[in-house]
């Protein structure tokens, strides 16, 4: 089979572009990959063929020409992964033969990821008199809803892959129809289980240093547990400067293989997402080194997590501490479900679907 993967960058930065790339090696040489990217970090590399496509990266209607691409591939289907770009989702959805993997809000929040600005989780629908209130600036707030709302049309129109329950369910709430959307859960990509610890027994955050991934208070409940052992947080971020204290490793980016010499020698994970977390790959992560994973229910979480008692109230720092307090002393396993196989066999499977229909026709609404 052809297949043109459509993307807006190729790098190993978060959790949707390891996924992408341990999609591309699954896929292996039994299928002919194209991966047309916009901006290319020079970070990692895909088992596909690249070719570069300016403007994909674009979060507006930057125009892009991928008729042009797409005569010279002559896929069987076209896969868009990480792309907001409604000219690009609007060119899939007219082609036809095309899916759409969406992998965080821009689809059906205009703003922070249903969090508020209250600091409160959002369980509302996407709609002008609810999201008003996360902005200041009234002319802007149209405009980004505007867009948002061009992305939910599109993509109600193709055939739609999410990676957990949760995401699946804002997507039907904004108005997808059920039957477009399809959870295929992710799996475990490019990280060695038998990696040797890079030190000391710690407790580890991972994931980019930002108030909605929270690592301040990641910092706080490590501090309440009193749990003898340091806190090492891998990321980058506009917060990095303000985390240095006694105790506290902040080792900045860490490529994604590195990180199994850190899952190696973590005694716990914490995962405080204040935001409504898509998933939480880097749960799963832990998990595939038996790590425990101390977390606050937060999107998709509970969907991979083992559950209480280290799977908290969202917002419960005290409960996060006491969590942690008894994390340390266990071991974890990952749960059945997970596993890339399973995975890919789906992924194909719709792969297959999509490459019999008419080009040009659309999955039916229910």
């Amino acid at each position: 089979m052809r297949i043109l993967h459509v993307a807006d960058r190729l790098t190993e930065r978060g959790g949707a572009y390891t996924h992408l790339l341990g999609v591309l090696e699954a896929l292996g040489n039994a299928h002919e990959n194209t991966l047309a990217v916009g901006v290319d970090e020079g970070t990692a590399r895909a088992r596909a063929r690249v070719v570069m496509a300016p403007g994909l990266e674009a979060r507006g209607p930057a125009a892009v020409d991928l008729a042009g691409l797409a005569d010279a591939v002559r896929p069987d289907v076209v896969h868009v992964h990480n792309v907001v770009n409604p000219a690009v989702l609007e060119w899939a959805s007219a082609r036809g033969r095309s899916l759409l993997t969406i992998q965080d809000h821009r689809f059906f929040c205009p703003t922070r990821g249903k969090w508020k600005t209250s600091g409160a989780p959002c369980r509302e629908p996407m709609a002008a008199e609810v999201c008003a209130s996360c902005f200041d600036d009234d002319g802007y707030f149209r405009e980004v809803l505007n867009l948002t709302r061009r992305r939910l049309a599109a993509a109600a129109s193709l055939p739609v892959v999410v990676l957990s329950r949760y995401m699946r369910d804002e997507l039907t709430l904004a108005g997808v129809a059920p039957d477009n959307v399809s959870v295929i859960p992710p799996f475990v990509h490019g990280l060695d289980a038998l990696a040797r610890p890079d030190g000391p027994p710690c407790v580890l955050f991972v994931g980019r240093l930002v108030e909605s991934k929270g690592v301040a208070e990641a910092v706080r409940a490590w501090r309440r547990a009193a749990v003898d052992l340091p806190l090492v947080i891998a990321g980058g971020g506009p917060l990095r400067d303000g985390l240095s204290e006694r105790g506290v490793e902040v080792r900045g980016f860490v490529p994604h293989a590195e990180l199994a010499s850190l899952y190696a020698r973590a005694r716990a994970l914490l995962l405080p997402s204040r935001w409504q977390e898509p998933f939480g790959i880097v749960g799963l992560e832990a998990l595939h080194f038996s790590v425990p994973v101390v977390a606050w229910e937060s999107g998709g979480v509970a969907e991979w997590h083992p559950g209480r008692p280290l799977l908290v109230p969202w917002g419960d720092e005290d409960a996060l501490a006491d969590a942690l307090r008894r994390a340390v002393d266990e071991r974890a396993a990952l749960a059945a479900g997970f596993g890339r196989d399973e995975a890919m066999a789906r992924l194909v499977a719709l792969y297959e679907e999509v490459a019999r229909r008419p080009c040009g026709a659309r999955r039916p609404a229910s």
